[in-house]
């Protein structure tokens, strides 16, 4: 497919009540695609960029546990949310995912002001085999800008427990290991997040299910690792399953408000946005009921703090 015959715009629906645009194409494959939720009264809005998980080998950016709590919170608070696909195993590896996904974020910092977004004002954000890819992009800003893009505020890894790819496939794994990694020990660096980690890498929170075996192990030993090359990296762990992890964010829990903690401290915009002073209209009433709930809690922890 040429690049003038991509579908750079996409069909125009909507979800639950804000505008989808889908299927916008960035690279020659059907699988090159993102959507984006938006609204029409954006304006250099932050931008939430989502990698969907399954394996390396299925997956999509339309799926519930990807997009159903995260659009309805964050799309009302004031951000763009775009959730990206990329190629399978076997038509590609990971390593080719990530590149995938790197000129995703390219295409999308291209054109995000036609829906309302601020290409300097992306957040990364993957869950599962999502989570490692985001990884690997994240960890090299200088890949990103090299092929046209601009630096993001931050990402966040929601429950990989593959950041050490060579450990994984020293110890007893899953056969869906080794349909992605395969046997070549060089490769296994390669599609390494722990060692592709770079120092111009920005802010990284890792998330991680408690109850899945080795996924905290790996959380902190990157997120140590990225401490002692000078970036912000942190860990935050749950007592969700591996999909809670995902289907929660969003929610109206702690776990969300740990993670928009991070994600306030990115940028002063996106703290605004974050604590709701970007609403629904200019009726306060219009606001979802979480929204009203978070931007109270917030207005009571500041006061505590100045007290």
């Amino acid at each position: 497919m040429t690049a003038c015959a991509q579908n750079v715009k996409g069909e125009r629906s909507t979800y639950q009540g804000f505008a989808l645009y889908s299927d916008i194409q960035y690279g020659p494959d059907k699988a090159h695609s993102f959507d984006v939720y938006t609204r029409s009264d954006f304006s250099n809005a932050p931008v939430i960029f989502m990698v969907h998980g399954g394996a390396w080998k299925m997956g999509d950016k339309k799926s519930d546990s990807v997009v159903k709590n995260k659009v309805k919170r964050w799309v009302s608070s004031g951000f763009v949310f775009i959730s990206a696909n990329y190629r399978l195993v076997p038509h590609a590896n990971p390593v080719e995912q990530a590149q995938d996904l790197r000129e995703a974020l390219v295409s999308a910092q291209n054109q995000v002001y036609q829906w309302g977004g601020n290409p300097d004002k992306f957040v990364l954000m993957g869950h599962s085999a999502g989570a490692h890819l985001v990884g690997l992009v994240s960890g090299s800003v200088s890949d990103v800008t090299s092929i046209g893009g601009k630096p993001w505020l931050g990402a966040i890894l929601l429950d990989s427990a593959a950041l050490d790819v060579p450990l994984v496939m020293d110890s007893d794994h899953y056969r869906f290991h080794d349909q992605a990694f395969g046997r070549d020990r060089d490769f296994w660096y390669q599609a390494s997040p722990y060692h592709q980690l770079r120092s111009d890498a920005r802010p990284i929170l890792v998330t991680c299910s408690s109850k899945r075996k080795g996924a905290c192990d790996q959380a902190n030993k990157f997120v140590s690792k990225a401490n002692s090359m000078g970036i912000k990296a942190s860990v935050l762990s749950r007592n969700y399953s591996h999909k809670g992890m995902n289907t929660e964010l969003g929610a109206d829990n702690s776990y969300t408000q740990d993670v928009e903690g991070f994600m306030s401290g990115l940028d002063s915009h996106v703290n605004r946005v974050v604590v709701g002073s970007e609403k629904l209209s200019a009726d306060s009433e219009t606001q979802t009921g979480p929204v009203r709930k978070l931007i109270q809690r917030i207005k009571e922890r500041r006061a505590q703090r100045e007290e």
